[in-house]
């Protein structure tokens, strides 16, 4: 079993001196120990992306924030920062031939994400929506990534990790890489930060400065991290990144509406890390993926030495950051039923920012519609209460009703049954109940006319409105 932090960096060997936190973020190692202080802190949460590195495994490369990326995370992988590119990388001449840069201190993270681009392709604006540039706008950014020639990935590929456990005076970091490893070590200790990909838990090392006592990292554990396309839906692990679970979508019938979805969840810097398994485990109110787990009827797989046990997701979420799963359990996969041939299945998001931005309210809806007259209908929202939940009372005031504009008018006066939502600087409690009305009237049009395309919903959202005072 590996005890000591390594990995390479642009290229070469690095050993992690015995006594460095394996919980310190790889931003303060690089502009600390590392000496590489190319890469840039902004914000320290994830949202700015002057931090942004490249790793590179399986031949491909994946754009992640430093700053909430852990050393203990490391083990083993491939990174790249600004300084590994040479100066010559067509990321780095094409920005500066076309005066995409000013005062620069964005630019090594904008870089960077290019060079990721270079293999990745897309959308370019997708592709810029984790980096914040305040002063050379991004007009000539987009114009170097259109002279941008592509590179295809390598056919390199990382021999499998082996399990590792890293110990200071006070810190403890396991890696297992097998499930049974796993099961133990949280046996033996519930009280250890369950890992995935950091983009949350992370933020309590970077932004909040916390240092755990011990960490239970399952990025390693094959059975967590396989995903697979079966006739009646997609089983996806635990640690698998959104990056994948978002390329699966794109060509599996049924989920069309979870890619422009996906495409809004984070950046690319984000999904390259943020899991299902840790936005279950979290249970965030806001948590993106929730409310469309919630309303396919998505089933969530447990596991401890004890045993296994499967739970629907809206069973699994309690309450405000509460879940069922008990303390030796943890998350192995999900199940998301496909939905069939002739049912509706949106989801939708309305932020105060159209990328990089969590939800203000999210919808995700099921609908069977006959004869002109709803005959069923699954409707979750996120943003609305403590947890992401369905709307019963709004589904019942809607089956066997015409498929009319009325119908759907009338059901989402039942919205406040369902729903008490607070206010925040997100939005007031009026405002998410006008909002989450009107995302149930554009699920009428939707169903009205099928041929509507998925990416509507991200036309920007309107701001919520001035609070009303008193409201936090």
């Amino acid at each position: 079993m590996d005890t000591i932090v390594s990995f390479f960096l642009n290229d070469k060997p690095v050993r992690i001196p015995p006594g460095t936190s394996p919980t310190m973020t790889l931003l303060d190692w690089l502009r600390g120990p590392g000496r590489l202080t190319g890469t840039k802190e902004g914000c320290a949460e994830g949202d700015c992306g002057a931090c942004t590195v490249v790793l590179e495994r399986h031949g491909r490369r994946m754009p992640v924030n430093a700053c909430l990326l852990l050393l203990g995370q490391l083990h083993r992988r491939r990174v790249r920062t600004v300084e590994g590119l040479g100066g010559a990388h067509p990321a780095q001449t094409l920005m500066a031939e076309s005066d995409g840069t000013q005062c620069g201190f964005c630019t090594p993270g904008i870089v960077m994400s290019l060079y990721a681009h270079a293999q990745e392709g897309g959308d370019p604006h997708e592709a810029l929506a984790g980096n914040l540039c305040r002063c050379t706008g991004y007009r000539p950014i987009l114009d170097a990534i259109a002279r941008l020639p592509p590179e295809p990935p390598s056919c390199g590929q990382d021999e499998a990790p082996p399990a590792a456990r890293f110990e200071t005076a006070d810190q403890v970091f396991h890696l297992p890489n097998r499930l049974a490893d796993l099961l133990d070590l949280r046996a033996a200790d519930p009280a250890a930060w369950l890992l995935a990909g950091g983009t949350d838990l992370g933020l309590r090392v970077s932004e909040h400065r916390e240092r755990p006592p011990s960490v239970i990292c399952v990025q390693n554990v094959p059975d967590l991290s396989a995903i697979e396309s079966r006739p009646e839906g997609l089983v996806v692990g635990a640690a698998v990144p959104y990056r994948d679970l978002l390329a699966l979508c794109e060509a599996e019938a049924g989920f069309e509406p979870l890619r422009p979805y996906l495409g809004r969840l984070g950046s690319r810097q984000i999904r390259s890390l943020g899991t299902v398994g840790g936005n279950l485990g979290t249970a965030s109110p806001i948590g993106d993926m929730l409310p469309p787990l919630v309303a396919l009827g998505a089933r969530v797989r447990l596991a401890s030495r004890r045993g296994e046990r499967v739970l629907p997701v809206e069973e699994f979420l309690l309450d405000y950051r509460r879940t069922a799963l008990a303390e030796d359990e943890v998350i192995l996969s999900v199940f998301l039923p496909r939905p069939p041939a002739g049912r509706l299945f949106v989801v939708e998001k309305l932020s105060r920012r159209h990328d990089q931005d969590i939800s203000a309210v999210a919808m995700a809806a099921t609908l069977d519609v006959a004869d002109g007259v709803v005959r069923g209908a699954r409707l979750a929202f996120g943003g609305m209460a403590a947890t992401a939940r369905r709307a019963e009372a709004t589904e019942a005031a809607l089956l066997g009703r015409p498929l009319a504009e009325e119908s759907f008018a009338a059901a989402a006066e039942a919205l406040r049954l369902d729903f008490s939502p607070l206010s925040d600087w997100r939005g007031s409690a009026e405002y998410r109940l006008a909002a989450a009305g009107g995302l149930l009237r554009r699920l009428f049009w939707r169903a009205a006319a099928k041929d509507l395309p998925h990416d509507v919903m991200s036309v920007p959202a309107p701001h919520a409105p001035a609070f009303a005072a008193g409201t936090a």
